[in-house]
């Protein structure tokens, strides 16, 4: 049953897709960035970090999903489980960066640890974007099926009659996969 409804835009291609990451992913780090200024007027800065972090990753996300990548729809549960994963991925390199780097340099100056911030930040993207556009809202029959867990098909059992036709059966799995 293939409905109007459940059909999906045409996905983008890949520099559009990355475009529009860019700015949308770039416009709510923006907003957020002024929202937890904001809020840790009111709460503690920690605090205020990361319920804006939650928030803003949820918004993104569905963008993402609606814009960037051509789902057309919101993310589905699944989706933001993956995405949360990928933005903790990121933070986690840019802590990492920042930590290797006071490890490495005592008092770092403003513009090396903005650099260092910003060189971990860019790869951190880079690789959010390819996990967002390859994982979390691949298209087509294949990566659904792999999303659904319905990659592995079933090999038939050998009998002494199949081995005939086992070259035949090895080109159609091959085509299969």
């Amino acid at each position: 049953m293939t409905g109007t409804h459940d059909q999906q835009q045409a996905a983008p291609g890949a520099f559009t897709a990355f475009a529009r990451f860019t700015l949308l992913g770039g416009t709510v780090g923006l907003a957020s960035s002024l929202a937890v200024a904001a809020l840790a007027t009111q709460l503690p800065w920690g605090l205020a970090n990361a319920l804006v972090t939650v928030l803003s990753t949820l918004l993104a996300t569905d963008l993402h999903a609606r814009f960037s990548f051509g789902a057309g729809t919101r993310a589905t549960g699944r989706q933001h489980l993956q995405s949360a994963g990928s933005a903790a991925a990121a933070f986690a390199l840019t802590c990492t960066a920042m930590f290797v780097l006071h490890q490495v340099v005592t008092v770092p100056g403003a513009v090396l640890e903005q650099s260092v911030y910003l060189i971990a930040s860019a790869g951190a993207g880079l690789a959010r974007f390819a996990v967002l556009r390859l994982v979390v809202f691949a298209r087509g029959s294949r990566s659904r099926a792999v999303a659904a867990g319905h990659a592995v098909r079933p090999v038939p059992a050998r009998t002494a009659d199949s081995a005939a036709t086992a070259p035949a059966a090895a080109v159609m799995l091959c085509r299969a996969a």
